[in-house]
């Protein structure tokens, strides 16, 4: 029984000069592929060096978040495409986030229309972070529905009926965390409502730990404690919960 984490930032500084040692453990504890999405130029080199120690391991991505983007948003938009060159799994993480600013919400807007046809572009599917976001993002994707788009929304805390919306605006999946453990959750009560085969798994390392380890440092190797809860809250075995978001992870990212 294997699983893949779909979003960590393992090369955050937070795991500093532990990487390697992190990815080990993930793979001991059945976590046997990992994808690493973008945030932008500052993390991106220390990302692509740990992805090639790791090959077949970590799978690398590509974008600029939108929490990196201010006045010289542009720069940062240029030096993702002067890496297109590399070999990358998905354009992301990108999107919408109004929870930290809304000082430069437009240029998240324009920096996400243009990343959203850079993936259609590319034929890559799209990692979606929306925080404070959905109207806006939904709207988005409204306007973007002549684009061939495909992706998952990152820790989606959104609910059952803006999951069946967003399945009329492209081919969406969602990414189920550390949170679905959490006391009171309401994705806990959703996903019952979401079908397995749109789910996927990921830890979003160093954040969002999953219970028991709530507090501490998120890292890959603690998603059986995710799919564990997933089981108890759809009534699938945690066989079931890995055979069958591994092959999502498959359908989507092409690994």
């Amino acid at each position: 029984m294997t699983f893949i984490d779909t979003h960590a930032h393992l090369y955050d500084e937070a795991f500093s000069g532990e990487e390697d040692l992190a990815i080990a453990r993930s793979v001991e504890a059945g976590v046997t592929k990992i994808i690493f999405p973008d945030i932008d130029s500052q993390t991106r080199e220390h990302m692509f060096r740990i992805a090639s120690r790791h090959e077949g391991t970590v799978f690398p991505c590509l974008g600029l978040h939108p929490t990196s983007i201010d006045a010289s948003w542009e720069k940062e938009m240029e030096k993702v495409h002067e890496n297109l060159s590399r070999k990358i799994w998905a354009i992301g993480e990108i999107g919408m986030d109004c929870y930290w600013s809304k000082e430069f919400v437009k240029e998240q807007e324009t920096a996400f229309r243009m990343q959203l046809e850079l993936a259609d572009r590319l034929s890559l599917p799209v990692i979606i972070h929306s925080r404070e976001s959905t109207e806006l993002i939904i709207n988005i994707l409204k306007d973007c529905r002549h684009l061939n788009l495909k992706g998952v929304f990152h820790a989606y805390s959104g609910s059952a009926e803006t999951f069946r919306e967003l399945q009329r605006l492209g081919d969406w999946y969602i990414g189920i965390g550390g949170v679905l453990t959490y006391k009171k959750a309401s994705i806990a009560e959703t996903v019952r409502q979401i079908p397995l085969e749109r789910i996927l798994l990921e830890t979003d390392s160093p954040y969002l730990t999953p219970v028991p380890h709530r507090g501490k440092r998120n890292e890959s190797s603690y998603i059986p404690h995710i799919a564990s809860k997933l089981s108890e809250q759809t009534g699938k075995t945690v066989e079931e919960i890995a055979q069958t978001t591994t092959e999502n992870v498959h359908k989507l990212f092409g690994l």
